[in-house]
């Protein structure tokens, strides 16, 4: 009966895939060229993950990016000498063993950190065929954060400018050439675009084909809050499996066994109903290994693998007495030939030596030798001993390097090792008596299984409901309601016409449906909107900052200069359709601090002057 149960719930056990990035290939030398303009490269630089590819003109501008890889970087082991160099993106495998030394230039969604931001564009133009040890003579299309910081954008444009050499730069806003790459062509639309990708979520309204910065919002939370969400209550359930808990296995059950529930409430009431749960649970595999059950094995084979273990240690300690005893030899023989200096009248030679060895006088090197010969003489006879054990003990001496080093025993118990061979027979019936009884009843691969439920969609919930993680922040259908409450009636119908969602965050099973529940409950009885969902939320930005370059090639009102990157600064900004908006830095006249300085002090002047008259 348990194993016909045990059958009825196998098509809801998932296996965890745990997948390893495949290093990525140097491609070919890329187009240099077509016509009189060089092609443009289109590098789509997201915190979780960066796409880069060549937007080639004509009718087939040709297939998705060529290069996807993690937008981290580990430096390798072994210091500054033994190191291998940092490794970026696909190069580093799975990430998991890596963990703690991986590092992004990414705060948030803001590139911060100028030299890891340099490892990644290396790799991108390396892998690219592009080199980058000259110039790169290629116009790039970069994306930047939603009112991305000066300091981001300078630092940015002095790399690609200062280090790289590139003709010129145009910088645009993921979620923007996103909506770009879906909307028709030579149509100026307005709309409101949710994005939400890794690090945050952003709610941008657009008034006829520009984004209105002004009333911009951001909610701090999006697939890693959710990835470090989902890892803590499946580390509080399962405690036996904390180190398994991994984040990348988290990602993984937020890509393919999440979804976001239309109505919250309503839905964990029927996960409360057992033949729902049931139905529903997904039961994610750990990988396991029957070996690990070492009570499998009979009390002979149990015997015989401890004789090993023991001839094993006594042959490792045999083979470092042979080593110690070597190392003593050759320094007595030394010793020996600085006394035969000595003895032949050579006192110069015998005196250098001496200095060597780091002694003062004859005595002292006569103990020394004296010393070294008895301690070379008891290890041949423990040498000869042990040959001896061993010729009795060893039924099949083939050598081999134990995994026993961290369990060495001292030599005083090697030698006496056949003490505790009568208490092996003892202590074997008393560790087999209750094994047999619990073996067949427990379930190895069920207790590898965590069963996710309620937290299918307790995870993807909190950009709804940040409470839930303890943030003290709006989310998406306050932040939505508190934008529109900025407009006037006749620009929010315009705006809810066209709702549009993109970023990896809002691929979940229901997130459309959400959004629709959330828009009926705000908008007025009877008013209409339209949700659209981006065709590939995640390549989206990048086809549509492909689209954007092929269409703006020889428009040079788009496009930043080296010369105006000289002239005006690396924050410089030329604003487009899918830009954010430029502010220019404004600083405060150094001229007007210093002359109030002086009218403050010409003022407590003439006070002290004053005083003093009076005085």
């Amino acid at each position: 009966m348990a194993a016909a149960g045990a059958a009825g719930p196998v098509a809801n056990v998932f296996p965890f895939r745990d997948a390893r990035a495949a290093p990525d290939p140097v491609l070919e030398a890329g187009p240099v060229a077509h016509g009189p303009l060089p092609v443009p490269l289109v590098l789509d630089n997201g915190s979780f993950q960066a796409r880069a590819g060549w937007a080639c003109p004509g009718p087939d501008p040709g297939p998705e990016p060529r290069l996807q890889f993690r937008a981290v970087c580990a430096r390798g082991r072994g210091g500054a000498r033994g190191a291998a160099g940092p490794q970026v993106g696909n190069a580093l495998g799975s990430l998991e063993p890596l963990r703690w030394m991986l590092r992004s230039p990414f705060d948030r969604n803001v590139p911060v950190n100028l030299e890891l931001q340099e490892l990644l564009l290396d790799y991108s133009f390396q892998h690219l065929g592009v080199s980058s040890q000259g110039c790169v003579d290629h116009p790039i299309v970069l994306t930047e954060a939603v009112c991305n910081p000066l300091y981001s954008r300078q630092m940015m444009s002095e790399l690609l400018f200062e280090c790289y050499g590139i003709p010129k730069v145009a910088y645009g806003v993921d979620s923007l050439f996103s909506f770009y790459h879906n909307k028709p062509k030579n149509l100026t639309s307005s709309g409101l675009i949710i994005s939400s990708g890794y690090q945050c979520t952003h709610i941008l309204p657009i008034l006829e084909g520009r984004l209105d910065a002004k009333n911009c919002k951001r909610i701090n939370l999006g697939g890693s809050q959710a990835a470090g969400y989902l890892q803590r209550l499946l580390q509080l359930k399962y405690p036996g499996h904390l180190a398994a808990i991994t984040l990348s296995r988290m990602e993984e059950i937020l890509h393919e066994h999440s979804y976001v529930a239309e109505d919250y409430v309503e839905e964990l009431q029927k996960w409360r109903c057992p033949d729902y749960y049931e139905n529903n649970v997904h039961k994610m595999q750990l990988p396991f290994s029957s070996k690990l059950l070492g009570s499998t094995l009979s009390s002979e084979e149990k015997q015989e693998r401890r004789q090993q273990q023991l001839r094993r240690l006594q042959e490792l300690n045999a083979r470092r007495r042979e080593e110690k005893l070597q190392l003593d030899q050759e320094r007595l023989d030394r010793l020996l030939y600085v006394q035969e200096l000595l003895e032949d009248g050579q006192m110069d030679q015998f005196h250098k030596a001496l200095v060597e060895l780091n002694m003062d006088s004859p005595e002292e090197l006569q103990s020394y030798i004296q010393k070294l010969s008895s301690a070379v003489e008891q290890a041949k006879q423990k040498i000869l001993q042990a040959e001896v054990t061993l010729e009795v003990d060893v039924v099949d001496s083939k050598p081999e390097t134990p995994d026993l080093e961290q369990l060495e025993p001292s030599l005083e118990d090697v030698e006496s090792i056949n003490d505790f061979e009568p208490l092996f027979s003892e202590e074997t019936p008393e560790v087999e008596k209750p094994v047999t009884t619990v073996q067949p009843v427990f379930n190895l691969a069920a207790y590898h299984q965590l069963f996710v439920g309620t937290e299918r969609i307790r995870a993807p919930e909190i950009i709804f409901q940040p409470s839930l993680i303890g943030e003290e922040q709006a989310g998406i259908a306050e932040t939505l309601q508190y934008i529109l409450d900025r407009y006037s009636k006749d620009v929010q119908d315009v705006l809810v016409q066209n709702v549009f969602l993109t970023g990896g965050n809002m691929m979940y099973p229901g997130m459309k449906g959400r959004i629709e529940k959330e828009l009926l409950e705000m908008r007025p009885f009877q008013s209409a909107f339209k949700v659209q969902l981006a065709s590939n939320p995640v390549l989206d930005a990048w086809y549509g900052a492909r689209d954007w370059a092929l269409d703006h090639l020889d428009d040079d009102e788009v496009w930043i200069t080296r010369k105006e990157y000289e002239e005006k600064g690396g924050e410089y900004l030329k604003e487009h359709c899918a830009s954010n908006i430029y502010v220019p830095i404004r600083l405060p006249k150094q001229a007007s601090r210093f002359s109030d300085t002086q009218a403050s002090g010409k003022g407590s002047g003439a006070s002290g002057g004053s005083a003093g008259e009076q005085a």
